[in-house]
């Protein structure tokens, strides 16, 4: 049974990424699985920090980006999320190739959601940790 209240198709969730960060940071949806979303996002110029190494803030443009999409998937219609707080934890640095990133509910309620956001390189290592809060509000 899956945990989404609405679930556009892959196609239509990187649409809503034209002309934003997402798009610029080469950030994909491919994967709306039941009670998760995944994204992949490339670990190159457009990533990098100044070393070589994938940047902490793209890993959470990657976490974020994920969880938002996830809490709106499953927020109750008229309501929408938005992002209260954002932690990460950078385990492991990467210099290239892609970066996957899967989200999971920790809390789905009235007022608040918690999301999980795992980040993975390659070979399945962990990258990043993050914890992603959404305020639920209604919709304008």
């Amino acid at each position: 049974m899956t945990i989404w209240t609405n679930t556009p198709s892959i196609d239509e969730a990187n649409a809503m990424s034209a002309n934003t960060i997402v798009e610029v940071l080469g950030i994909t949806i491919t994967d709306i699985g039941t009670n998760s979303i995944t994204g992949t996002m490339p670990v190159d110029k457009r990533t990098h920090q100044p070393f070589g190494i994938l940047h902490g803030g793209a890993s959470v443009v990657l976490a974020e980006t994920l969880g938002s999409l996830a809490a709106n998937l499953a927020c109750e219609k008229g309501f929408v999320c938005v992002g209260l707080d954002i932690n990460a934890n950078h385990i492991r640095s990467v210099r290239s190739g892609v970066v996957t990133g899967v989200a999971k509910a920790v809390h789905i309620g009235r007022s608040t959601q918690v999301w999980e956001i795992r980040i993975a390189d390659e070979a399945d290592k962990t990258v990043c940790v993050s914890r992603l809060t959404m305020a639920v509000i209604a919709a304008s």
